[in-house]
């Protein structure tokens, strides 16, 4: 039954989305059912009825027929290769930016100067009074974008936290965003898309339009017109140094699959605390939690040890954190995602780690895969990656 109402919600959602952009063929639809209601056993107002009737289910006819046209007149496809970040500097002001390229997982760029800052610096967050809205362009791309997104999966449009300027050392305060789960699909997800139009063959190359700027380089955060939606992971350890990672399912929107943090979602409103460092802890807590089936009174502490941006999913904002239990592996072993969640993740997976010596590996030069566990190097996630990377020089010192 539980899976009913979850698909039930998916579905919604959905429509509620798509139905806000194509009102007028609601309208018409909405017509020909107040057309078929009206038809009541009276002499000329059953004529009337059916007249309306007739003429509504004509105008809904073209407008459906409209809409399937105007859908189907551009090709959508996913593009394979990863982000060109060899041609595409970094922001100015992003010190010592440098991308980190995984094959087969993506791109990111990330800063040791941004990681020592967040880790040694909080920063005060103003909430803007109005929620984000998908600018003219994105927004009639929508229509199009959001069913190749959906196929196959059970996409909530929940709230989210934007987020509209990088954590830079000096920063002060960064400024956040309400927004919905579908925004950031029809507008990062829309980078790893490439549409065509069917009748001239004219491609628009998201990724050149929506994330580089007039100089040729990435976009800061206070430049984007995107949602921005701010990623969150964290990487738990157990008493006796096994991490807790879990596989994501093939239901989920990104690394389908592949092994994931301890904890990994976008920040909510309700995760917001007044400052940056301390929501996205909460947030990457309420993930874990709902992620592992661990318990609150388990997690010991979390530490905010990382920024980077994924380029592949239009260069959104991602934190991650490292999660210090008071439980051993063999207490946390077969608990498994709670709820919903459990759509979306595997039991859990404990993989022993030494911290110290990855750090200590990663500041001598050595490639990050090369240290890492044949499984973790072989089907790791970006974020787990980039989790571990960050954890690992932060455990260091």
């Amino acid at each position: 039954m539980g899976g009913v109402r979850r698909w039930a919600r998916s579905r919604l959602d959905y429509l509620v989305f798509l139905g806000s952009r194509e009102w007028p063929v609601l309208v018409a639809g909405v017509g020909v059912l107040l057309g078929a209601m009206t038809v009541l056993p009276s002499s000329i107002g059953v004529a009337l009825s059916v007249v309306a009737l007739v003429l509504g289910v004509l105008t809904f006819t073209r407008d459906v027929r409209l809409l399937r046209a105007r859908w189907s007149a551009y090709d959508f496809s996913v593009i394979a290769a990863p982000f060109p970040h060899q041609e595409v500097p970094p922001p100015a002001g992003f010190p010592e930016g440098r991308y980190l390229a995984v094959p087969g997982r993506g791109t990111a760029l990330v800063s040791d100067v941004v990681d020592e800052g967040l880790r040694g610096h909080d920063f005060p967050v103003e909430l803007a009074e109005e929620r984000y809205r998908l600018p003219p362009r994105l927004r009639a791309t929508a229509p199009h974008v959001l069913p190749l997104r959906a196929r196959g999966r059970l996409l909530f449009n929940g709230a989210v936290v934007g987020l509209r300027d990088d954590p830079l050392p000096g920063a002060n305060p960064l400024r956040l965003h309400r927004a919905r789960f579908f925004d950031g699909e029809c507008s990062n997800e829309l980078c790893g898309l490439r549409i065509a139009d069917r009748g001239t063959g004219e491609e628009f190359d998201a990724r050149r339009r929506l994330l580089v700027d007039a100089g040729g380089r990435l976009r800061s955060l206070a430049e984007s017109e995107l949602a921005d939606p701010v990623g969150i992971s964290t990487v738990a350890l157990t008493t006796d140094d096994h991490l807790v990672l879990v596989v994501q399912s093939h239901r989920n929107a990104a690394s389908q699959l592949l092994v994931a943090p301890s904890g990994s979602g976008s920040l909510e409103p309700r995760d917001l605390a007044g400052t940056l460092v301390d929501s996205v802890r909460a947030g990457m807590e309420r993930e874990l939690c709902e992620e592992t089936g661990l318990r609150a009174d388990e997690v010991a502490s979390t530490r905010v040890v990382g920024y980077a941006r994924w380029l592949e999913r239009g260069a959104r904002p991602e934190f991650f954190g490292l999660t210090r239990l008071t439980a051993s592996s063999a207490e946390v072993r077969g608990r498994r995602a709670k709820g919903a969640e459990r759509l979306y993740s595997s039991p859990v997976l404990l993989v022993p780690v030494d911290l110290a010596a990855l750090g200590r590996g990663l500041r001598a030069g050595a490639d990050l895969l090369a240290l890492l566990p044949r499984r973790l190097r072989e089907d790791g996630s970006l974020p787990l990656l980039l989790a571990l990377r960050a954890a690992a020089l932060a455990d260091l010192g």
